[in-house]
């Protein structure tokens, strides 16, 4: 399912960004936009990722709606927020893609698989290869994996918990912050050896 948000210049590199424990406080089913709070440096890296001209885009498994928690009319209102909140810090997110199902119903868009980032790619016409997985689980890093992504796993949300669990990424890092620092030395070292 996707919210489409305003058209944007084609970007050189796409970040997929998870939601909880992401960019967001993880709730264990946030379902009312007053459980919304941004995690700590979430500004600070997104507002630095945007300046490097990557697009940004959410990326999110939101079984809630399966499990009767939220309905998808409630949920686009705390997206709708959260776009709110990030907009009025300058930081414009391309799209957030989201599945509703139950792990149960095997669906093609719950992640690890691909289908979310496949529509991402297709509606905002980037290449997903020259693209950043950004997330706390195993899900958002075997993503990455399964779309030929490069893979950051952030400390925040499960993320110590998981790495103290052996889960390995092409990078491991603090918070979103440290990602955008990451992304942006690897991204301006990958052009670096482009033919000008």
């Amino acid at each position: 399912m996707h919210e489409p948000g305003s058209s944007l210049p084609r970007r050189k590199s796409f970040v997929l960004l998870d939601r909880d424990g992401t960019v967001v406080v993880e709730k264990n089913y946030l379902t009312s936009i007053d459980q919304l709070v941004l995690l700590p440096n979430a500004v600070k890296g997104l507002q630095a990722l945007a300046r490097a001209g990557c697009g940004l885009v959410i990326v999110t498994n939101q079984s809630a709606i399966g499990r009767g928690l939220i309905s998808r009319m409630e949920l686009d209102r705390v997206h709708a927020e959260l776009r709110d909140m990030l907009r009025t810090e300058g930081i414009p997110i391309a799209g957030i893609y989201y599945c509703p199902h139950l792990p149960a119903e095997q669906c093609a868009c719950r992640k690890p698989r691909a289908g979310l980032a496949e529509e991402a790619a297709t509606e905002l016409g980037f290449d997903l290869r020259n693209s950043f997985v950004v997330g706390d689980k195993p899900c958002d890093i075997d993503l990455g994996r399964n779309c030929g992504a490069k893979t950051v796993l952030v400390r925040t949300g499960y993320g110590r918990q998981y790495e103290t669990e052996g889960l390995s990424a092409d990078f491991v890092v603090d918070d979103l912050l440290a990602a955008a620092d990451v992304i942006i030395d690897y991204t301006c070292k990958d052009q670096s050896h482009q033919p000008h």
